[in-house]
């Protein structure tokens, strides 16, 4: 008797054992300036995580994801990885912002933990700052530049420029390549105004887009993200410059055209790495399936930041089967060089930088009229030029410059 009562005990604390989870956490921002984009994170992650575990999950086990707010504040990410590393989390991922990634990225390095950076554009973060244990999967300031400025080198050439900029990394980064994209480097010219990062009042922005207005510019860039973006937008629409200026939003988002409204952002144009009819153009069946589930669960179309989150999460897992191993310097060595298609045409994870590159796109949102004909009334961007991840980022040579005197990632 004593025998069968060892033997189911053992046997409970096997199935329990075999039934405990991989554990991976996000960093998102369920409130504050990008909460609209936090939510499109959470969603893309969870789907990721879902499709994995109805595949039988990883190693044997299910895979659960931990979410902790960020408020976009760096500090705040940084106790989150702790947080996720105390409860047994084997990778991070996420942010709201470039300071957000740098510096979740480091801690979650120090604590042993790999960090894909999401929403995170700024040059540095693959650049200057980037790390062993740091990749990134969204596209850079560097990509979204070159596009661009390819697109309007062709299509608006010899335009004067006038730049309103969040002074933060991702601003500084944007403002910079861009400027040197477009040749509208002489600040003389091509003038500017610098906002201070997190929420603004509303006399900052009528200030920023008076100055605009009274500078002949034919070319308006804001380089703002979130809430700035969207009220920013708002006001130019009211202001009557969209008949004045071609505006220019560096980094568009799905998030964005449905908070301010396809009236206020058509004719706009921006990049992005991924929109929902990208899978039919790229011929990805696995991308169309993800926008089905998408579909079906939410009844709107999947932008770029939930793909992006999807992908990470897919990504990781696809390191662990192939490494059978959870271990982070395992799953570097993996990652480095690793070619794959997914949710759209083939993409790389680089191994001097650990900059994913992917095609880009410039976008322009379509006519209100025209989205308005969507099923859904979500067709928003028109794909109006495409540039590969290795003609767009930044080259080896120009990322040794980058860096100084620290020639690869430590």
């Amino acid at each position: 008797m004593g025998r069968i009562l060892i033997a189911l005990l053992l046997a409970g604390l096997l199935g329990q054992a075999q039934a405990e989870s991989l554990k991976i956490g996000l960093n998102y921002p369920r409130t504050g300036n990008y909460k609209d984009e936090g939510l499109e994170l959470r969603r893309g992650a969870l789907l990721a995580v879902e499709t994995i575990n109805q595949q039988g999950g990883l190693l044997g086990q299910p895979l659960e994801l931990l979410s902790e707010n960020t408020d976009s504040n760096a500090a705040q990410a940084m106790r989150n990885v702790e947080y996720f590393a105390s409860q047994g989390a084997r990778m991070v991922f996420g942010g709201a912002t470039s300071e957000e990634a740098m510096a979740a990225g480091q801690r979650a390095r120090e604590l042993g933990l790999l960090y894909f950076a999401t929403l995170g554009y700024a040059n540095e973060v693959t650049g200057q700052a980037g790390q062993r244990y740091l990749f990134r999967e969204s596209g850079s300031a560097w990509m979204s530049a070159r596009v661009l400025g390819e697109y309007l080198s062709w299509h608006l050439p010899r335009q004067r420029y006038h730049y309103i900029v969040i002074d933060d990394a991702w601003g500084r980064s944007i403002e910079q390549t861009l400027r040197l994209a477009t040749g509208s480097a002489d600040r003389a010219r091509h003038g500017r105004t610098a906002l201070p990062s997190g929420p603004l009042r509303r006399e900052q922005y009528r200030a920023a887009m008076d100055k605009a207005a009274a500078s002949g510019a034919d070319v308006l860039v804001l380089a703002l993200l979130g809430d700035n973006l969207q009220r920013s937008m708002r006001l130019a629409h009211n202001m009557g410059l969209k008949q004045r200026m071609q505006i220019i939003v560096p980094n568009l988002t799905k998030s964005l055209v449905q908070q301010v409204g396809p009236q206020v952002m058509e004719d706009v144009i921006g990049t992005e790495t991924w929109t929902w009819d990208t899978p039919r153009l790229e011929n990805s069946n696995a991308g169309q399936r993800f926008v089905e589930r998408y579909l079906q669960a939410h009844q709107e179309y999947p932008g770029g930041t939930a793909a992006s989150a999807y992908t990470i999460v897919q990504q990781w897992a696809d390191a662990v089967r192939r490494c059978a191993s959870t271990d982070a310097e395992t799953l570097i060595a993996a990652l480095e060089g690793h070619r794959y298609q997914l949710l759209k045409d083939e993409q790389q994870w680089r191994d001097f930088d650990h900059q994913n590159l992917q095609s880009i796109y410039a976008v322009r949102v379509r006519k209100r009229d025209q989205i308005m004909r969507d099923t859904l009334k979500q067709h928003y961007f028109e794909i109006i030029h495409r540039m590969s991840g290795e003609q767009a980022a930044p080259s080896h040579d120009e990322w040794i410059q980058e860096r100084g005197e620290v020639l690869s990632l430590q």
